[in-house]
């Protein structure tokens, strides 16, 4: 299963925003009982969206900056970027069919 990848600050604009991929960002903190919830499905989804969407993941805690600009206001919270555009959020634990539900009309 692969992990989604760490994404900063510094990195946010390259590897979200001027991705060729539609891009799922989980907007996470260590302390956050329902991100630690929300991860192993986001897992499942990489693997299953391989080579459609990538997955990043950003710790809210040590990357205040892009949380901010998105006003992330409560975590876990998954945006969904195509095309350097913002074309989906999801807010708090959904379950798996909910969140593909979201995603394939947020890359449609």
């Amino acid at each position: 299963m692969a992990e989604p990848r760490e994404v900063t600050d510094a990195t946010f604009d390259q590897e979200v925003l001027k991705n060729d991929l539609p891009v799922l960002v989980d907007f996470w903190a260590p302390w956050c009982g329902p991100c630690r919830m929300v991860a192993p499905v986001v897992e499942e989804l990489s693997d299953e969206y391989q080579g459609k969407v990538d997955f990043v993941k950003m710790n809210t805690d040590e990357n205040p900056q892009v949380p901010s600009k998105y006003q992330i206001r409560s975590i876990p919270s998954l945006l969904i970027f195509q095309g350097g555009e913002l074309k989906g959020t999801i807010v708090g634990f959904r379950p798996k069919s909910d969140m593909k539900k979201r995603l394939d009309e947020a890359i449609a």
